[in-house]
């Protein structure tokens, strides 16, 4: 049975203010921030290795391979723990609807640009040690290309080459989805139904194309570094400008959304005398802070 939509709203914003409490402490939430960019990195190297040579043999499952190795990404952020400036546009914005608790407005920026920055450093520096390692430049068959290479060549220069309309639109859906996957999960206590769940979001966003900004961190840098032509520092910045400002609008649309819904519940559930929700509203009355 699914957490109840006010319960979960709850929990998100309990989540949001103590994210801006973490703020306080930057070595370690900068760290996370760190992490959360290499993550995402590690399935986005996976799936140029793994997939590259199905998509160089045209296979028509490469789209779907892809999706399926990419799930590593939101395993490794939300169970080994990691910030993902993608999911803090959802649940930061989805605090704002919480009366009690929440990062506030100046909150919310905060958690969103500390941790864009943060992924956007974490994803470089693995991106550099990916690309030292020369992983990608591993042929399959003796005289043939390297498949990861061509790969990560053909993407990186169909991203940068994306009319403005289309990475906007392509970063509001593909954060739709992420988003989604992440408040579902959240609204389940069980570590097998959260997996699934995130498998099966990132399995959509990938296989149909959309933009994810902290995975073009990562593609965007390995094109710089391996001599892309059509990736600058000029191109790699107009991406993610308007990537992240369309997983950002895609972020808020779903935290709004259900953060709405979730106050909407709580204000029509029945009052007691004190005014208050009734008995399964407790856990909405303040916490003391340590």
């Amino acid at each position: 049975m699914p957490i109840s939509v006010p319960d979960a709203v709850r929990e998100q914003a309990i989540a949001g203010e103590k994210k801006t409490d973490e703020l306080r402490m930057p070595l370690a939430y900068g760290i996370n921030t760190l992490f959360g960019g290499a993550y995402v990195g590690v399935a986005v190297v996976l799936m140029f290795a793994a997939a590259g040579p199905l998509e160089a043999a045209q296979s028509p499952f490469s789209k779907l391979a892809q999706g399926l190795l990419f799930g590593i990404a939101l395993t490794l952020v939300v169970f080994a723990g990691a910030e993902l400036s993608t999911g803090n546009m959802m649940v930061s914005v989805m605090g704002l609807f919480d009366r009690l608790r929440g990062p506030g407005i100046g909150g919310v920026a905060a958690i969103i640009a500390v941790s864009f920055v943060g992924n956007l450093v974490g994803a470089i520096v693995f991106s550099l040690l990916v690309h030292g390692s020369g992983v990608l430049e591993l042929v399959s068959a003796p005289g043939s290309p390297p498949p990861g290479a061509a790969m990560l060549e053909s993407v990186a220069t169909k991203k940068v080459t994306e009319g403005v309309d289309t990475m906007l639109l392509r970063g509001i859906l593909c954060n739709m989805l992420v988003t989604l996957g992440v408040w579902m999960a959240a609204r389940t206590r069980s570590d097998a139904a959260k997996l699934l769940l995130l498998l099966w979001v990132l399995l959509a966003f990938i296989a149909t194309g959309f933009d994810h900004v902290v995975a073009n961190m990562t593609i965007m840098t390995l094109g710089l570094l391996a001599g892309v032509p059509a990736v600058t520092v000029a191109s790699f910045a107009w991406n993610l400008l308007w990537v992240g400002l369309g997983n950002l609008i895609g972020g808020a649309v779903i935290g709004a959304a259900y953060g709405y819904l979730g106050r909407a519940h709580t204000d029509d559930a029945p009052r007691d005398d004190a005014g208050t929700a009734g008995a399964s509203d407790d856990a909405a009355r303040p916490v003391a802070q340590a």
